[in-house]
């Protein structure tokens, strides 16, 4: 799938533009740290290398690669600075989601300036009431990654009916029609800026907004417009491998800075290298870093390959690339763990990347998309009912 082509550009072009940024991310890696979000100088580059079309719809200017593409390229990023990567993971990502709406919201958003950013915030903390021509909306809401380089939002929420009832919908709001909240100060990932924003009363015509049943079962009115695999692709499965992606990417960063600092590292005169607990350790964390490479990226190629042959996704496929995806996590921050706990005192100083490539990769894997004993009793649940019939 990574050999496919899009006109003049195939996969492998973005991901070598994306290893080409990885030393330019990580000289830009404690800046993040500082701004607490993506300097604008490496979105710029995410513009200028094309980054951010890897899953934009054709006819307004993207390339329509796979999940798979995209999540190479996070992974790629994550060696140089997990923020940045994550910044780029919504940005990139976001475009799929905004081709769900219908035509006249995509071209509002993209028919002048197909460079246009979204940002979303899905948690349903909305609250709309109808009104004539389509809906009110107001709430705060939180976690909006990369909201800094935005200009449009989709925020997730329910309409407040008549009859006292609820629906779900996701509505999309100019970046106008907000506040940002500057409230995020974290530990892990404190770059990716992922602030709050409320809305007081804003707007949202008929067109702009979806209904979350048919989101999560792909009858929106963008699922008429375009057809290519990728847009078919269920969420809430195995569309989680874009933050293992980042939790892996991070891992494996560590893991290189383990080995450039444990080579000449000497412990009271000691060469560290020559131990055979630090030789094992190594054996053992590099084995568990590339068995979730293999696991996550597997699982993410076969439902890349269902969509492709025309299928659909099954829910036993659904739960099984939930599942590998947390479990790959899981792997990816039990190595990094291993590695820097065997680091040392030198590896704690806020110079050592070490330190900030662990807390990112822990940052990562504690996202609620990633967690472990949802995944897990999801899929015990569905072979136990499968196989009680």
């Amino acid at each position: 799938m990574l050999d496919k082509t899009k006109g003049a550009v195939t996969a492998s072009d973005l991901i070598a533009r994306a290893q080409a940024l990885v030393p330019v991310l990580a000289s830009r890696a404690a800046e993040a740290e500082k701004l607490r979000r993506c300097p604008d100088a490496t979105v710029a580059d995410y513009v200028s290398n094309g980054l951010l079309r890897v899953c934009q719809p054709k006819a307004y200017g993207g390339y329509e690669f796979g999940y798979d593409v995209l999540c190479a390229i996070i992974q790629t990023l994550a060696h140089g600075c997990a923020s940045q990567a994550w910044t780029y993971m919504v940005l990139a990502d976001n475009p799929l989601k905004l081709a769900t709406f219908s035509k006249d919201a995509q071209d509002e958003v993209w028919g002048e300036d197909d460079t246009q950013r979204i940002g979303v915030a899905v948690s349903a903390v909305g609250k709309a009431k109808r009104v004539e021509g389509g809906i009110v909306w107001s709430g705060k809401h939180g976690f909006s990654s990369g909201i800094d380089h935005v200009h449009w939002l989709i925020c997730g929420g329910f309409i407040d009916e008549a009859d006292g009832g609820k629906t779900g919908c996701m509505a999309l709001i100019p970046k106008t029609d907000v506040t940002v909240v500057d409230d995020w100060n974290v530990v892990g990932l404190a770059g990716t800026g992922s602030k709050s924003f409320v809305v007081d009363g804003a707007f949202v015509p008929a067109h702009r907004y979806i209904l979350k049943k048919d989101y999560d079962a792909g009858t929106t009115p963008g699922a008429e417009i375009h057809d290519y695999p990728v847009f078919r692709m269920p969420r809430g499965g195995v569309s989680a491998a874009s933050y293992t992606a980042v939790a892996l990417g991070s891992a494996q960063a560590l893991l290189q800075s383990f080995y450039d600092y444990t080579a000449p590292r000497k412990s009271r005169g000691k060469s560290v290298a020559d131990q055979p607990g630090t030789q094992m350790l190594i054996g053992l964390a590099s084995a568990e870093i590339e068995a979730a490479d293999r696991m996550y990226m597997g699982a993410l190629r076969e439902t890349m390959d269902v969509l492709e042959r025309g299928e659909k996704v099954s829910r036993e496929q659904q739960v099984q690339g939930k599942r590998n995806c947390c479990y790959a996590a899981q792997i990816a921050m039990q190595a990094a763990s291993k590695l820097f706990n065997s680091a040392g005192g030198r590896a704690l100083f806020l110079e050592n990347a070490m330190q900030r490539q662990f807390r990112d990769c822990f940052a990562a894997s504690a996202h609620h998309s990633l967690s472990w004993d949802s995944a897990s009793m999801e899929y015990g649940k569905f072979q136990l009912e499968a196989h009680g019939d």
